[in-house]
C-alpha cells in the first residue's frame, strides 16, 4: 500500500485486518524484524510551507531529504542537525525521506553543538491505530501544555503512529568551516582532547576520533574571520596532545565520519554505543571488535564486530546503550536490536503503544 494523501493513509489504516510494516525511503532497515503488509509513505511527498524568514519549513513525510536540502540551500540555509544517510553503511537503496529521519531521530555530528532531530522538530501530523489523524505543535518554538507528541514520535520507529507530515526549525548556513586534526593514538588521549575541545570557548560543531588513522578531528563553522581566528587558538589549545593540521571546508571528511563509510562493504555486523565518553576508552578496548570510530566527543561509539557477536553481553553492567545497526534477519531475530529498558521504561512504553496502537499493527516487534 502506497497511500498518497493523509487521508487514504488514515483509511489504509483503520481498514487494516493484521499487522502493517510501515516504510519510508526503504534505506534504514533498522529494528528488529517485522512482518506484516507493506505500507509506504513514499508518495506523501512535498514542501508544503517554507518561510526562510521564519527558520520554518514544513514537509510531508515522504519528501525525499534531497528535496528539502536543496530548497534549503537556495536560501543559504540547512537541517542543522546533519542527519545520517544510511545508505552505504547497510547497502540499500532508495530515497531517505523526511519521515524516515525523524521516525528513527537520526542525528549526525553536529548535534554536539545543535541537539539531535528531536530538537529541531515543532510540530507533527500523524495517523495512530485507529486510523485517526493527530496533530502536534504548530510551526513555531514555543513552550505548551500537556502532551509533547512531536519529541514522543521522534525516535518511535513508526509503532506509534505513521506520521503524514513534519515540521522543522531550520538554521543558516555558515560562510565556512575549519577542521582541527590532532595525531592521537591512544583513545583516553583522544577523548580527553575532544573533550577539551568542546569545554573550549571555540565553539566546536564535530569532534570525532579515528582509530585506525590515529586522528582526532575537531570542526569549528561560522563566518570567515571568526573561523580563522578559532581554528588557531583551538590548534594552540590541542598542541599538547599531537601535532595539529588545520584544513578548510573539510565536508568530505565529516560526510564520511557522518555516515560512518569505513564499515561500509565490510563483513561483519555494525552497532551504535552510547556511553559516557570518559568511560568510552576502557568499554571499547574491551570489546571483542574489528574497528570502531567515535563521534560526538566519544560520546558515540560505532564498533564493527563479527557477523553475530553479542556485543552487549561484553558491556557487562556497563552504564550505555548498545543498538544493533547491521546484521543479517537471523542475527536480529536472535539478539534485541535495541538495548533493554529497565522495568518502569518498559511499563511506559507498553502503556504508551497500548493508547496510540490498541490493534498491535503498527511495527510490531521492530523496537522489542
Amino acid at each position: 500500500m502506497t497511500p498518497k494523501s493523509e487521508a487514504e493513509l488514515a483509511a489504509a489504516i483503520a481498514a487494516a485486518t493484521g499487522p502493517l510494516h510501515i516504510t519510508g525511503g526503504g534505506t534504514r532497515p533498522i529494528g528488529n524484524p517485522v512482518d506484516g503488509a507493506s505500507l509506504s509513505t513514499a508518495s506523501l511527498n512535498g514542501i508544503t510551507l517554507y518561510e526562510p524568514g521564519a527558520l520554518t519549513l514544513v514537509a510531508q513525510a515522504g519528501t525525499p531529504v534531497a528535496d528539502i536540502e536543496t530548497a534549503l540551500a537556495r536560501e543559504n540555509q540547512r537541517l542543522a542537525f546533519e542527519p545520517m544517510d544510511h545508505r552505504a553503511l547497510l547497502d540499500t537503496t532508495g530515497t531517505p525521506t523526511i519521515g524516515g529521519i525523524v521516525a528513527a531521530n537520526v542525528s549526525g555530528p553536529r548535534r554536539v553543538a545543535v541537539g539531535a532531530c528531536r530538537d529541531h522538530m515543532l510540530g507533527v501530523r500523524f495517523v495512530d491505530g485507529r486510523g485517526t489523524v493527530i496533530k502536534n505543535g504548530g510551526r513555531v518554538m514555543k513552550n505548551v501544555t500537556g502532551y509533547d507528541l512531536v519529541k514522543l514520535m521522534c525516535g518511535s520507529y513508526g509503532t506509534l503512529g505513521v506520521m503524514s507530515e513534519v515540521s522543522l526549525k531550520v538554521l543558516p548556513r555558515p560562510d565556512t568551516s575549519a577542521t582541527i586534526s590532532v595525531a592521537i593514538e591512544d583513545d583516553t588521549r583522544a577523548v580527553a582532547a575532544m573533550s577539551a575541545a568542546l569545554g573550549s570557548p571555540f565553539e566546536v560543531s564535530g569532534a570525532a576520533h579515528d582509530p585506525a588513522s590515529g586522528q582526532t578531528h575537531l570542526r569549528i563553522e561560522g563566518f570567515t574571520g571568526s573561523v580563522a581566528y578559532r581554528s588557531e587558538k583551538l590548534a594552540n589549545l590541542l598542541a599538547p596532545f599531537g601535532a595539529t593540521t588545520v584544513t578548510e571546508n573539510s565536508d568530505t571528511l565529516w560526510t564520511a565520519i557522518r555516515d560512518v563509510t569505513a564499515f561500509a562493504g565490510q563483513d561483519g555486523d555494525v552497532w551504535r554505543l552510547s556511553l559516557k565518553s570518559s568511560d568510552a576508552p576502557a568499554v571499547v578496548a574491551g570489546l571483542s571488535k574489528m574497528g570502531a570510530l567515535y563521534d560526538w566527543g566519544g560520546g558515540l561509539i560505532w564498533v564493527l564486530t563479527k557477523a553475530g557477536h553479542n556485543l552487549r553481553a561484553e558491556m557487562g553492567d556497563t552504564a550505555g546503550h548498545a543498538t544493533l545497526i547491521r546484521a543479517s534477519a537471523d542475527t536480529r531475530a536472535a539478539l534485541p536490536v535495541f538495548h533493554p529498558e529497565n522495568p518502569t521504561v518498559t511499563a511506559l512504553s507498553t502503556g504508551l503503544r497500548a493508547k496510540f496502537d490498541p490493534r498491535g499493527i503498527l511495527n510490531a516487534g521492530a523496537m522489542g
